[in-house]
């Protein structure tokens, strides 16, 4: 079982719906309460536990824990590339947003970076097949419930997959210190953004798809930001283009 805390990932994952155990509740607050309520109204079957079983079950709770079964995928929203790609061609769809990430391994990075996605329209992130149920407590909680109802698609072959969404008239980015100013670079259309992993970037064989690298300026001392904030720096200004051109 994968067991999710944080009051705000419980409940957005019960909003979404999808494959749900049971709510585990050991301590009555008002938060706990309203996520009660809400469990009741969605047909979520509650449980009361000890506050030393719901430690050891779900470190880190605040109480309450939502049970999802490890068999099921406990991120709802998982798409296939292939048909994305269909639906948006049959829709005629000029403004389509990606993100691709290449080999982010720490799932609060990930957990953060779905939650940017949310915030800031990205239409789908695609990433590596990976066995991320292990991980979904902290990217649940990470992303603030986001990863409910972000849309992922898991492909074996990222370079293909990058190749796939040229063909459907997307033009890749590679976020690189080394690139133009985001800014300065137009992102709307049908645009993918590739965020490389945490210390090797994005690797050779990506970097070889891109048209073009993109890069945020700045003025600290530090050598380079945190990958999931950099993540939201460029979803934000690929969604403020658009909106502006609208």
């Amino acid at each position: 079982m994968v067991y999710l805390t944080g009051f705000h990932a419980i409940e957005e994952k019960i909003k979404a719906g999808g494959a749900m155990v049971s709510l585990l509740v050991a301590k009555a607050n008002p938060r706990t309460r309203e996520l009660l309520d809400l469990a009741k109204a969605h047909k979520v079957r509650v449980e009361r536990a000890g506050a030393f079983d719901l430690d050891r079950l779900a470190p880190g709770n605040r109480g309450v824990a939502l049970c999802v079964n490890e068999e099921s995928n406990p991120f709802d929203k998982n798409v296939v590339l292939e048909e994305f790609i269909a639906g948006i061609i049959e829709e005629n769809r000029a403004d389509v947003l990606v993100a691709v990430l290449d080999e982010i391994t720490d799932p609060h990075n990930y957990g953060a970076i779905l939650r940017s996605c949310d915030q800031f329209g990205v239409d789908l992130t695609l990433t590596r097949n990976r066995r991320i149920a292990k991980h979904a407590g902290i990217i649940s909680k990470t992303s603030a419930g986001a990863s409910a109802w972000t849309p992922v698609a898991e492909v074996a072959n990222l370079p293909r997959a990058v190749e796939d969404l040229k063909h459907a008239d997307f033009w890749i980015y590679g976020a690189d210190m080394g690139g133009e100013a985001v800014y300065n670079t137009e992102l709307s259309g049908r645009v993918a953004v590739i965020l490389g992993g945490e210390g090797s970037g994005i690797s050779r064989l990506l970097r070889s798809h891109c048209d073009a690298l993109v890069a945020i300026p700045s003025r600290g001392r530090v050598d380079s930001l945190n990958v999931s904030v950099a993540a939201g720096v460029l979803f934000y200004e690929a969604m403020r283009q658009r909106n502006f051109r609208q």
